[in-house]
């Protein structure tokens, strides 16, 4: 049996040209999720090649305005390992691209007060350039998500159920 190797970046390519490096699950359970704004990223030296070996995380990540612009602060890039690095920082301050409207509508409601926040959601490859989906948010209260948590074990079970019923099986019994 001949066997293939397959890169990690074939496996994690969507229809769409995507190709995921990092997301953040935790962002979308700690806070509800007003709008979605595409932003590229500013990176030095061989900070794309350790992205493109997946060496970065978004646990710590956010986003702030700072003198009109907007940055993405505790991004962590890991070393890349075969470039110089003496001068790597991973956690350095790195800065948003997006349009002069869209930076101004974001910084508009960031303003406004009402526990809103900018936070990074995943990190991508499109088209060959690195590229942030950052959400504007708000953030959840403890019995919001346990509300979460509730809708989705019911929909799980609905499925889990209907499953069941399109194969011909009888449902099964919930212990009480």
């Amino acid at each position: 049996m001949v066997q293939r190797n397959v890169s990690p970046k074939a496996k994690r390519e969507s229809p769409d040209g995507r190709t995921l490096v990092a997301s953040n699950k935790k962002a979308l359970h700690e806070y509800t999720v007003l709008k979605t704004y595409e932003a590229g990223l500013v990176l030095a030296g061989a900070e794309v090649k350790s992205l493109r070996a997946g060496h970065v995380s978004l646990k710590e990540a956010f986003a702030q305005e700072r003198d009109g612009e907007l940055m993405l602060h505790n991004l962590h890039i890991a070393d890349w390992g075969f470039g110089d690095y003496s001068l790597h920082v991973p956690k350095r301050t790195r800065k948003l691209l997006l349009h002069r409207v869209e930076i101004d509508r974001i910084v508009a409601k960031l303003r406004e007060g009402g526990g809103t926040t900018l936070v990074p959601l995943s990190l991508y490859f499109f088209n060959g350039w690195a590229k942030v989906e950052l959400a504007l948010a708000k953030g959840k209260r403890a019995y919001d998500k346990r509300q979460t948590l509730a809708e989705r074990d019911a929909n799980r079970e609905i499925a889990r159920q209907m499953g069941r019923h399109l194969k011909g099986q009888k449902p099964a019994s919930r212990p009480r």
